[in-house]
This record gives structure tokens, C-alpha cells and sequence, in this order.
């Protein structure tokens, strides 16, 4: 394969780039010490701050129309900002995030650099010099890995795969301008608002209280928020919830959701589908709350309560506070003798 490099699509959120962004800088440099080449980033809205943040992160070179108008995901217009970077830096292939902006991106981008595209990978990497990707299949059952003919290949990569690169405020990189016309845009954001509630993002949050078809309906939730606020967390749930109505999509985790790795995953009246622990089986722990001793989810969780949640959950919630109490005692004890 020539060395033609990598690039990354970056994402922003809160001005800053997200952590499957990130992420994807990181599997880019390790993919280059064998393919060659630069790591490319691409980023619309990017100022001069945020084009050294990446390179920081790993990008040798950022492209960006610096438009703070393109913060926002706009199809078209980040559509195009990709197709001009990627014809500039010819790269061999586009990594994505597989995130709700990334999954419309990259088949439009695919499309117009009339290139393949493999969605919801799990894994990149080369086999004899050739480029190939995995991803799960059949509700999350089974794996496939790919390989395609096309000079580009675009992907979609899931949060938690990799290892983001480590921070370094020595590297230095190029920023290239993309020419871009502002009265292009045609829709501009009025006014957004959070649907899931909480200020962590459920891709970022170190803790997910998760609730699937066993909370009975709505109500549920409102009893795992309780506990999700106790533990600075976010609130996530299954796709059957999500299909009832009872939490907004956003809030869905799986295979057709959103992918979270964070360090304490509680899963609360969910079965353990392969398509719901295609997006959270990476958790450094699990933890299963279920009435049913025979679900699925205690071959995944690391730790299980087999229970009622209305019981269980308040039950945890006191236990947290005497904790935490107990421990504030002892330092004030400890401040004391001092």
C-alpha cells in the first residue's frame, strides 16, 4: 500500500473535541507506522486553537474552514468541507466516529469520493497490507471483517475501541484552509435542548445507569435517574424503552444506539441482548440488576443482583450516602488530629 496516510473526521463538543475523536487520532497514528504517510484531521469549525489541539492529540495536518457556523453538524456542508480535505490529502482512508453526525457523514462522503464505506467497525487494521475492517453482524451475534477494492475506503468507528493518543503540547502540525462559502448554509440552528438531561454526555460519562423493558415504563427511569444523580452519571437505556416511548432516542445504547466504555456500567431490568451489549460490553465493569436469575446479562455482568429494582436501587442509594458520610467523619477526624 503507498503511503498516502490517514484521516480523522473530528467532532467537536463543548468547543472541544470529543472523545471518539480522539480516539480515532490514536488508532490513525498506529495505522500509519505501517501504511506510511501523515494523520490528517478535518475539522470545519476549527480556529487556530482548536487545529493545535488536535495536532496535539495527533494530527500532523488540520484542515479547516474555520466557520464557527459549522460547529453545528451541517450535512451538506461537512459533507463537502470532508470531500475538499480528502481530495487534498488523499488518504487512504477516512475515519469516522460512529456517532448519530458520523453515521449520516460517511456514506454522503463515501458517495461523492465514490468510495466503500464499512459502518459500526470495531475494529481497523492491515493484514498483508490491506486494509481491513470489522464490525458486528446478525444483532451483534457474529463479527464480519471486510476488505474493499476501491483506491478510499470511509469507516465508522465505535467509541472505546481504541486509546486515544496521549496529549502532547510538542508536536507541531500544519493547518490548511478550506475555501468555503458562509451563504451556502442552508439551515442554521435556532435553539438546542437536551432530551436524556444531566450535563455529562452519555458517550463520555464514567457512569451509565441503564434501563431496559423490566422497568415496567416510564417511572422507572425517574428511580435510576435518582441513583445516576448520586453517582454523577448519565442515564442510558435499551431499545425497547426507547421504542415504547418511555425515554427519548438518545438515550438509546446498542448495536443501533450509541456506544459508551465507562468505568461502571448498571444494567436494570435488561435482558442482555447481543445487539444492547454490542454498545456497552466494553465497560470496565458491569453490573446486572434483573428479577430474572436465567437473564442473559449475568453471562456479561461482572458483578449480578438478582432482585427487584424498587427495592434494590433505593436500598443502593442509602448505602452510597452512609458511605460517603461515613467517609466525610473519618477525614474530618483525621483534619482534627492534625
Amino acid at each position: 500500500m503507498s503511503a498516502r496516510g490517514v484521516m480523522v473526521v473530528a467532532e467537536l463538543a463543548a468547543g472541544k473535541p470529543t472523545s471518539v475523536s480522539r480516539e480515532l487520532l490514536g488508532l490513525a497514528r498506529e495505522l500509519v507506522t505501517e501504511i506510511g504517510g501523515p494523520v490528517c484531521a478535518v475539522c470545519p469549525a476549527a480556529d487556530d486553537t482548536l487545529a493545535a489541539d488536535l495536532v496535539a492529540h495527533g494530527a500532523d495536518r488540520v484542515y479547516t474552514a474555520d466557520e464557527p457556523a459549522l460547529a453545528d453538524y451541517d450535512s451538506d456542508a461537512w459533507t463537502t468541507c470532508a470531500a475538499w480535505a480528502a481530495r487534498a490529502a488523499d488518504p487512504a482512508v477516512v475515519l469516522v466516529g460512529h456517532t448519530t453526525s458520523g453515521a449520516d457523514l460517511a456514506p454522503r462522503l463515501a458517495f461523492r469520493m465514490e468510495a466503500a464505506a464499512a459502518t459500526g467497525c470495531v475494529g481497523v487494521g492491515l493484514d498483508a497490507g490491506v486494509l481491513r475492517f470489522t464490525r458486528p453482524c446478525y444483532g451483534g451475534n457474529v463479527r464480519e471483517t471486510v476488505s474493499f477494492n476501491t483506491q478510499l475506503a470511509v469507516a465508522t468507528v465505535r467509541g472505546g475501541c481504541y486509546n486515544a493518543f496521549p496529549r502532547d503540547e510538542r508536536r507541531r502540525g500544519d493547518a490548511v484552509k478550506i475555501p468555503f462559502d458562509r451563504t451556502a448554509l442552508r439551515a442554521r440552528v435556532i435553539e438546542r435542548q437536551r432530551e436524556s438531561g444531566g450535563d455529562v454526555r452519555l458517550e463520555d460519562a464514567r457512569v451509565v445507569i441503564a434501563g431496559g423493558r423490566g422497568l415496567d415504563g416510564p417511572k422507572g427511569f425517574e428511580v435510576l435517574a435518582r441513583l445516576a444523580r448520586e453517582l454523577r452519571g448519565a442515564l442510558g437505556a435499551s431499545r425497547v424503552p426507547c421504542d415504547l416511548g418511555w425515554c427519548p432516542h438518545s438515550m438509546q445504547i446498542g448495536l443501533t444506539g450509541k456506544t459508551v466504555t465507562p468505568e461502571l456500567y448498571i444494567a436494570v431490568g435488561i435482558s442482555g441482548a447481543g445487539h444492547h451489549m454490542a454498545g456497552c460490553g466494553n465497560a470496565r465493569t458491569i453490573i446486572a440488576i434483573n428479577t430474572d436469575p436465567e437473564a442473559a446479562i449475568y453471562k456479561e455482568a461482572h458483578w449480578g443482583v438478582v432482585g427487584d429494582y424498587r427495592k434494590v436501587i433505593p436500598s443502593l442509594i442509602e448505602a452510597i450516602r452512609a458511605l460517603r458520610a461515613s467517609e466525610a467523619k473519618n477525614n474530618q477526624a483525621a483534619d482534627t488530629r492534625r
